[in-house]
């Protein structure tokens, strides 16, 4: 992956907007990031697109802004120009294509299609989008091409919601989802941008989908443990299962045999993808303790953030792994 691409696989989704007037763009562009996404395709369907892309540009320097319904080379050039850090076309055109190959601009051209994504591939693309993906298929269509065209990666943009974000992203050859409905062409233009901060935040909850697994509680040695765990069962009538390292009380707790991480214990969330999450908090600062992360054949299961909150460690787990 490109440095574009990872970001863009962190933020997860990204808005694609329509600015009528280049006022709004830095209040847009505020919004999104305080709401967690700080990217947005500015589509070319106005003629102050150029002109917004410019505003955030220098505004937001780290802002991942794109041109968006990119159908010319000369839209590509001014949008280049006006500092899109990327580009987003509904077809494959490959004029434009080659011309951002040749200026190091990245492109993620519309397909629909095995023969136009047999098409992007022989211009030598491996990320593109996927348009309109509800009314081609949808995530049904992605799972499809997914056998034969392992190495290629889409952008599902049209029909994306919330309600079938998660749809999408639980693929593995899903880079980020494309969606309007952040923050829609009405709400830019009227000023709605208080809403789409809380619209923004909504969708990154969504991804994430972080919920508490259990409390982990530390002791001194496995006889502690023991007692603690027992206590929790006479409470509440959990099942104690014991493994190497600590014992669980249901899945309410788990009771480590030795003092681990966290002053006063650790907590633990799963999350529905947890490489996107630890990406999505490393773009936002976050450090994770490398030496705690587990793997299995799959992937990644486990790790630490490297600091605490109010003397907690705190615990990323992968959805599908509940202990």
């Amino acid at each position: 992956m490109t440095n574009l691409s990872d970001q863009l696989y962190a933020v997860g989704l990204l808005p694609v907007v329509t600015v009528d007037s280049p006022g709004h763009a830095v209040p847009l562009a505020q919004a999104l990031i305080d709401g967690g996404i700080p990217a947005a395709e500015i589509t070319f369907r106005t003629p102050a697109a150029a002109q917004s892309i410019a505003e955030i540009a220098q505004a937001f320097p780290d802002f991942l802004a794109g041109a968006g319904t990119v159908l010319t080379v000369q839209q590509a050039e001014a949008a280049v120009s006006a500092g899109a850090k990327f580009l987003v076309s509904p077809g494959l055109n490959p004029d434009v294509v080659q011309w951002c190959f040749d200026h190091g601009t990245p492109i993620y051209p519309g397909i629909s299609s095995p023969t136009e994504l047999e098409a992007a591939r022989k211009l030598g693309l491996t990320e593109v989008k996927f348009f309109p993906a509800q009314q081609s298929g949808g995530s049904s269509m992605l799972r499809a091409l997914s056998a034969p065209y392992p190495q290629m990666r889409f952008i599902p943009t049209g029909g994306i919601s919330v309600q079938n974000l998660e749809e999408y992203l639980a693929l593995p050859n899903v880079l980020c989802c494309g969606g309007s409905f952040v923050a829609s062409a009405r709400q830019i233009a009227s000023g709605e941008f208080d809403k789409i901060r809380m619209q923004a935040k909504q969708a990154v909850s969504a991804i994430l989908d972080a919920q508490l697994l259990h409390v982990g509680i530390n002791c001194t040695d496995a006889a502690q443990a023991r007692d603690v765990a027992g206590s929790f069962q006479d409470l509440f009538g959990f099942d104690v299962q014991e493994t190497p390292g600590s014992f669980f009380a249901g899945t309410a707790a788990e009771i480590c045999k030795t003092p681990f991480l966290g002053e006063h214990g650790h907590l633990a969330f799963s999350v529905a993808h947890i490489e996107r999450a630890v990406a999505w908090f490393r773009f936002r600062g976050i450090d994770f303790r490398e030496e705690t992360r587990v793997q299995d054949e799959k992937g990644l299961v486990a790790v630490y953030f490297k600091d605490e909150i109010s003397g907690f460690a705190i615990h990323l787990r992968r959805k599908d792994r509940k202990a």
